[in-house]
């Protein structure tokens, strides 16, 4: 079964890199210089043995232009943790999950932020940074969990359960979050939901995150059926064969997983959860049941645990290149806006979350 994963893994990452290929050919091509390979001699240093060899000059010229842009702009680039490694390492200034991202692009002094992850991200980002200039560079880059709820839905729900407090996870839009009460976090939704006085929660989008938060409060949560495209493929019988497959390894797992993934794992927590699960811990042989490039990120970061990798690639993630940042960098757009109406309620349903945390 192990063989079988491994392939899996390197066919898609070998399409990816194609595509990345393929687009890279379309657009005003930046040069493999000598002078190139020698300014982005220790990134590549870095990640060598996690984008072959043959991929970086394709890579290179992209990260060097878009380093020296990001001086002349006052910019920052913010990168989540299930981008890939040539963005992540390559070009971020800061990482993170999604709201830890625009917690620290929130501190720094740059005029132009690019949010190096989806739509929701970048919005919430806008709404910590009204000030600053968020660029997103594909406006197209979207999830399965925040197209899954509307503003309209959020009323609905209200309206059906009125006088109960609504809670919804920071992986929405910047109108459904202004029909919210209070954000959370996967991090934090247990320790939100507790916040409340009312012995009911509406919960929303994800179900398999509320499922688990449910399981960690005496409260009732009126659920909404979400979910994440990526964290829903993976399957109980999938996590027992890795375990037979590799003796002593560690499953550290997502909340956004249903709830017979979860209770496999070893330790379930969100994308900075395992992070500092895996530099504490230290395992030798560990598996992320999460977005796959996480994996290659932490393998660069803790070259001594052996990640192993059930690969589950987010189409939406991967539409953020190095090319499309660096147009993105060119022309400052696509710009994030949001209306006056939605951006108060919503920053003020997030500040709320960031009193409690």
């Amino acid at each position: 079964m192990s063989v079988i994963f491994w392939f899996l893994y390197m066919l898609k990452v070998s399409i990816r890199y194609a595509v990345i290929f393929i687009l890279d050919c379309k657009m005003d091509k930046l040069e493999y210089t000598p002078e190139i390979e020698e300014e982005t001699a220790e990134i590549f240093k870095k990640l060598e043995g996690i984008i072959p060899e043959e991929e970086w000059p394709v890579h290179a010229p992209h990260i060097a232009a878009i380093n020296r842009l990001k001086k002349e702009r006052n910019a920052v680039i913010l990168a989540h943790n299930y981008q890939t490694p040539e963005i992540y390492h390559g070009v971020a200034d800061l990482v993170g999950d999604s709201l830890g991202m625009a917690r620290m692009g929130a501190e720094t002094d740059a005029e132009v932020i690019v949010v190096s992850g989806v739509h929701f991200m970048a919005e919430t980002a806008k709404l910590l940074s009204p000030e600053k200039t968020i660029l997103i560079p594909d406006p197209g880059a979207g999830c399965s969990l925040a197209d899954s709820i509307t503003a309209e839905d959020v009323r609905m729900m209200k309206s059906s359960h009125p006088g109960i407090p609504v809670v919804t996870y920071v992986n929405t839009s910047a109108a459904v979050k202004a029909e919210t009460d209070i954000c959370c976090t996967s991090s934090n939704a247990v320790k939100v939901v507790d916040s409340l006085e009312s012995d009911q929660v509406i919960f929303l989008p994800d179900e398999h995150l509320g499922r688990y938060v449910a399981s960690k409060t005496d409260k009732k949560l009126i659920l909404w059926m979400g979910s994440c495209e990526v964290h829903r493929l993976f399957k109980p019988e999938e996590i027992r064969e890795l375990k037979k497959s590799y003796k002593g390894i560690k499953v550290i797992a997502h909340p956004e997983c249903t709830m017979d993934v979860l209770e496999e794992a070893d330790f379930v927590g969100s994308t900075s959860g395992m992070m500092k699960y895996v530099d504490e811990s230290k395992p030798s042989r560990v598996v992320l049941i999460t977005e796959c490039s996480m994996s290659d990120n932490l393998a660069v970061d803790f070259p001594e645990t052996e990640f192993i990798r059930p690969c589950n690639l987010c189409p939406h993630m991967k539409m953020i290149s190095l090319q499309n940042i660096y147009k993105s960098l060119v022309s400052l757009a696509p710009e994030i806006e949001i209306p006056a109406e939605i951006a108060l309620p919503a920053r003020r349903s997030v500040e709320r979350m960031l009193e409690i945390s």
